[in-house]
């Protein structure tokens, strides 16, 4: 069965991944990057192979969302986790997921100031095209830099910001476990401990939960140390410059810097204040005053 860990893009999903993988995939506790690959993305291209779709339609695979997930899980019980940044609910009345082939998800949602700023850094967007981008309930993404070889293989639609997290936390279909950003690096060995027993319960994993292994991971998987190892030895996930194909983005940029109050401009910072007021107070995010 799969076990998603969703997101809005940059929310926080490649360290929960880190988290995640590291404990349910190393003996020692060490993060390596290695480990992040084995929790894979969906959807992706292979996982559509030996099915007739138009690569050049954006929307095309939504009408084999659930195939694929039936074909990943065919003749195994095994849980599998799978990263993704696909809405929930049903695109040209497709469901993204069912409750017959996910056993779960782990949502994880980040302050949308935050969010903005990690947003125009990865892309490499303005501030309007960035909260253009936020606001666009018909957003979807893709690997641009792919395009030529995979086409829209790699469609995800992701919608606005507010809609994203909105489509996951109010859906009753599957067990999910809601995660502020701001909480698993405020308080990141307790919430830690509660994702691992969220996930063995569903899984109907009876092991003790090993606090000796998660202090190793915690410890390895900070965001100075991911950051040093992407400076060090490169990052899988980041993109290329827009100005400089063969310049990389980084992907670990400002982490717990990332601090909206000192970022963002007044302007910013009011506009989006105002477009996500409602979501900043059922998120329990304080305005600025």
């Amino acid at each position: 069965m799969i076990f998603w860990i969703a997101s809005y893009p940059k929310s926080g999903n490649t360290w929960l991944r880190s988290l995640i993988g590291t404990y349910y995939y190393s003996k020692d506790g060490i993060y390596n990057e290695s480990l992040l690959k084995k929790i894979d993305q969906f959807p992706t291209k292979k996982y559509f192979e030996g099915f007739e779709y138009n690569q050049r339609i954006a929307d095309a695979t939504c009408k084999l969302w659930i195939k694929a997930q039936e074909k990943i899980n065919t003749n195994t019980n095994e849980l599998k986790f799978f990263k993704t940044h696909n809405a929930f609910g049903k695109l040209n009345n497709y469901d993204f997921t069912d409750a017959k082939n996910s056993a779960g998800c782990l949502y994880i949602v980040r302050d949308p100031r935050n969010v903005f700023t990690s947003l125009k850094n990865h892309y490499q967007l303005s501030d309007q095209q960035a909260i253009k981008w936020m606001t666009n309930d018909k957003n979807f993404i893709y690997y641009i830099q792919k395009f030529e070889e995979n086409g829209y293989s790699d469609f995800q639609f992701i919608s606005s910001w507010n809609i994203h997290y909105k489509s996951w936390k109010i859906q009753k279909k599957i067990p999910i476990k809601f995660i502020r950003y701001e909480d698993l690096q405020n308080q990141t060995y307790f919430i830690f401990v509660e994702i691992i027993k969220f996930i063995n319960n569903i899984s109907n994993i009876n092991e003790k939960i090993d606090t000796n292994k998660i202090k190793k991971i915690l410890r390895t998987t900070s965001f100075e140390k991911l950051k040093q190892h992407e400076a060090d030895h490169g990052f899988s996930e980041a993109v290329s410059d827009k100005k400089d194909r063969n310049k990389k983005i980084s992907f670990f940029n400002l982490g717990p810097k990332n601090n909206w109050r000192e970022i963002l401009s007044d302007d910013i910072r009011a506009k989006l204040e105002n477009i996500f007021e409602k979501d900043l107070k059922e998120l329990s995010y304080k305005k600025s005053t």
